[in-house]
Order: structure tokens, then C-alpha cells, then sequence
């Protein structure tokens, strides 16, 4: 099928929104010869789709894409995050809810690491999230064997090299001692193959327990091993740019700023205004407070268990320069 020069996204990107694929995935689909457009088939991704294109793949018409969703999920060890495996081990898939929709995960954790994963159903968040450029922190706690100090730590904190592979600069908090053991926590702006355990190898510590406890905003807290939990829409749109509404193609689009400008008005205060602005002050100082005054201690609201899980010094945090029309 030959491009000519027409507005649209490109094809890849369009199967990734539908969640049949990574956009990674869908470019490895479209170049096995497994997607027609109009009844022809390609077998080059560098193809740009307008509403009236007709796809298939496998024979099979693409489905609408649906609305973007994203769940926690808590890995326990002992299972893969792969969709298949070779050696017939358990995949996260196999222990999901089987209402759930088709899902693929936002990075990974090797089979001895447990902790949080971020699910989505749209190929296309998965591949913003899971690039550095993003700037989202993974933060983990990792029991290692040994008596670290903080001279041991220092190159980790620098960066260091490993068979050529270059590891960007990690935090790293040695937590306390626990008989032979350290407890630390790293956090990471990347996410490459068993990154921790080979950077800790290389300063002679052996990694015996590794849970990752946040991704960006998001944080595992008390979610259960083998547990879902749906993030909220609200809480899409304020983390990611997300409108809870549905756009033209079924994604969720991005919510556009409304300024509203309030005028001022030269007219006196009457007595009803005054009793208005008296009955707002008491109904006001009716609001409960902190009890305590250390600011180790934050006050007690009631939030809802999504929202429990955002951490703190992230509110608002949308990744850099994420943005799902690019």
C-alpha cells in the first residue's frame, strides 16, 4: 500500500490505543504481514489512518479503542510479567480478575521481585510511562545481605557502569541494619533489566528481597499480593492529563482549561448579604483541624482507597511532556 502525504496517526499508534498491543508490538504485528488497511495489506508502520480506513488484523476488524484505564496491581514472587513463557511459568495474566479487560503492563518485575505494576488497556500510555523521559521515580525496598556503609553506597549514587551498560545516577537510603541483613531504599528514573540487583552485586551486596512500593505517583501501600485495584478517572486526569470523558476515537482526551473571570461589581452589601457572609464564617470555623502540631504528623481525612495511594510530594505530578496526541 503506498503513503501519500495525509493528516491522522500513524497506524501502530492507532492498534496500541486499541490495547491489542504495545506500540512496540504493533509495529512487529504490522511488519509480519498481519494487518490489511482497505483490504490491502502493509508491512511498513510509517502509514498515517484517517476515520474512513477500514483495519483488520488477522482478519479480524480492529475494535474501537476504548476509554483509557490504569490498575495497581501488587505482584507476588514466584510469577513472571511476561504475556507467555517458554518454561510454562505463571504469568501475571493468568491471576487477573477475569472481568478485566485485555491489559499490559507498564514496565516489569522479574519473577523474585514482588511489589507494584501499573496495568493499562492503551498501548500508547504504556509506552509514555515507561520511558525516562517521563520523570517519574520507581522507588523500591530492597533487603540485602551485609553491613553497607555509605562509602559503599557512593558510586551508586554517582552512576556507575556495568558490561558497557551505563545506570543513571540512583537514590539510595541505607535504612537500618537488621542482624546480617540492610534494608535500603533506592529509587530509579529508569527501568533495565534486573538494574538493582546487578548494581548492588557490583558493590559486593546480594540482593535477598526486592519490592517496589511506588511508581511515580502511585504507591502499593496496603494492596494485597495478587490484588487489583482501578485507579479512579479523577485521578487520571489530574496524574496524567486524562479527561474522564470519552474523545471521538474512545480514548480519553485531555481536559481542556476553562478561565472564568469574575467581575466586579460596585453594589453595596445589603443586610441579607451581611447575614450570608456571618452564616459562611460560622459554618467555616465548624471545619476540623489538626490535633497535632509536629509536622511529623499529618491530620486524618477521609479518602478514597485510590487516593490513599497517591504519594505525597507528587500531587499533580504529570509526567514531562506527556501529552497522548503526540
Amino acid at each position: 500500500m503506498t503513503q501519500t502525504a495525509r493528516k491522522g496517526d500513524r497506524i501502530a499508534k492507532i492498534i496500541a490505543r486499541a490495547g491489542l498491543a504495545s506500540r512496540r508490538g504493533a509495529e512487529d504485528i504490522i511488519k509480519s504481514g498481519r494487518v490489511s488497511v482497505n483490504g490491502e495489506p502493509i508491512d511498513s508502520p510509517a502509514l498515517n489512518i484517517i476515520d474512513t480506513d477500514q483495519i483488520t488484523v488477522d482478519g479480524k476488524p480492529l475494535t474501537k479503542p476504548e476509554p483509557t484505564r490504569l490498575w495497581l496491581y501488587h505482584k507476588p514472587i514466584g510469577i513472571i510479567s511476561t504475556n507467555h513463557d517458554e518454561k510454562n511459568r505463571t504469568t501475571i495474566y493468568e491471576t487477573l480478575p477475569e472481568d478485566m479487560p485485555r491489559v499490559m503492563s507498564i514496565g516489569r518485575l522479574d519473577i523474585n521481585s514482588e511489589g507494584l505494576l501499573l496495568l493499562t488497556n492503551d498501548g500508547e500510555v504504556k509506552r509514555k510511562l515507561e520511558l525516562p523521559s517521563t520523570g517519574w521515580v520507581r522507588r523500591y525496598r530492597v533487603r540485602t545481605n551485609g553491613r553497607p556503609t555509605e562509602s559503599t553506597l557512593e558510586p551508586l549514587r554517582k552512576g556507575i557502569t556495568l558490561d558497557g551498560e551505563r545506570f543513571q545516577p540512583m537514590q539510595v537510603t541505607l535504612d537500618r541494619q537488621q542482624g546480617a541483613n540492610a534494608w535500603l531504599t533506592i529509587g530509579l528514573r529508569e527501568g533495565k533489566n534486573r538494574e538493582i540487583r546487578r548494581a548492588l552485586k557490583s558493590v559486593g551486596l546480594i540482593v535477598n528481597r526486592l519490592i517496589r512500593i511506588s511508581f511515580g505517583p502511585f504507591q502499593l501501600s496496603d494492596l494485597k499480593p495478587g490484588a487489583t485495584e482501578e485507579v479512579r478517572r479523577r485521578v487520571m486526569r489530574d496524574q496524567l492529563g486524562l479527561d474522564t470523558k470519552e474523545g471521538n476515537d474512545g480514548t480519553a482526551t485531555k481536559k481542556k482549561k476553562v478561565i472564568r473571570v469574575q467581575h466586579k461589581t460596585t453594589q453595596k452589601p445589603t443586610a441579607e448579604m451581611n447575614n450570608q457572609k456571618k452564616r459562611r464564617s460560622t459554618q467555616n470555623a465548624t471545619v476540623q483541624k489538626p490535633t497535632s502540631d509536629s509536622p511529623n504528623k499529618r491530620p486524618s481525612f477521609s479518602l478514597k482507597s485510590s487516593e490513599r495511594r497517591l504519594s505525597d510530594n507528587h500531587k499533580k505530578n504529570k509526567p514531562k511532556g506527556f501529552n497522548q496526541k503526540n
